[in-house]
């Protein structure tokens, strides 16, 4: 009876320890998992900021250009004004009517420049805005992937050590190191 029964206990012995083997490799699964999900996170992030960076850039180029186009506009509106100006003080009233003529024309290509200019500086400003936002978003996003990437790490880690320890590799490696000075 006892021939029969040590074989059996060695048996269930053997299956427990596979179960547990199995157990402890599923958690070093996991563990790579949420790393690499963690990884995905980060680089996501960085995605935002580069994007969100980039927005910010032509925003900043796209509203300076639009600052030297409207003093240009303004410069050439000015310029051409003074003499339409001039005539409508004019004696002659066949050149007084085409004068005021000519200066609503000039008035009207103006507002229409302007306009034009304005709608391009909120389209920057919007641009700007989304920017900032996604670096923002980026940012928070990159620090709360930094933070899950090091604890998930650490439980890969913890995982991989009770593994080995289960299975006895690395038993040999127990040595006390040193510490550089």
């Amino acid at each position: 009876m006892i021939n029969l029964t040590i074989p059996g206990v060695a048996l269930a012995q053997a299956d427990k320890k596979a179960a547990e083997l199995k157990r402890l490799e599923a958690g070093i699964t996991a563990a790579k998992n949420n790393a690499s999900k963690n990884e995905k996170l980060l680089i996501i992030a960085d995605s935002l900021i580069s994007t969100g960076t980039n927005q910010m850039n032509e925003s900043k180029a796209e509203t300076k250009s639009i600052a030297v186009e409207r003093k240009k506009l303004d410069k050439d509106y000015s310029t051409s004004k003074k003499p339409l100006t001039k005539l409508t003080a004019s004696k002659d009233k066949a050149e007084v009517t085409k004068a005021k003529a000519d200066l609503k024309a000039l008035d009207t290509k103006y507002k229409t420049d302007a306009k034009a200019l304005d709608t391009r500086l909120k389209e920057a400003t919007k641009k700007s805005t989304t920017g900032s936002a996604n670096l923002t978003k980026g940012k928070t996003s990159k620090k709360t992937a930094e933070d899950g990437l090091k604890t998930a790490q650490a439980a890969l880690d913890a995982a991989q050590a009770k593994y080995d320890a289960a299975t006895g590799v690395g038993e040999g490696d127990g040595e006390v190191k040193k510490k550089k000075k």
